[in-house]
């Protein structure tokens, strides 16, 4: 079965192949993975809305984080874009 059907897509794991894959098809140094529940619906009590993990890939290096971001989805969206930024920052 799928790696989502066995993790749920709003996971480190999933976040984690999402930048792997990006990175490897776009031939690119870097990818940046990200996944969440942004609302306004879809949270639940394990994953409420505002949980997003980001992950950032490159040849050497990754890191996956889990986070929550309060807001409405525009700036939980907002939000988790601004922190894969600097999360990759500090990577290079």
């Amino acid at each position: 079965s799928s790696l989502i059907a066995k993790k749920g897509a709003v996971s480190s794991i999933v976040a984690s192949r999402l930048a792997q894959n990006v990175r490897e098809l776009a031939k690119t140094d870097f990818a940046i993975g990200i996944t969440g529940i942004a609302g306004p619906t879809g949270g639940s009590p394990e994953k409420p809305i505002g949980t997003v993990f980001i992950a950032i890939a490159s040849r050497d290096k990754r890191m996956a984080k889990k986070f929550h971001f309060s807001g409405n989805r525009p700036t939980v969206r907002k939000k988790a874009a601004l922190k894969s930024l600097e999360l990759l920052k500090k990577i290079l």
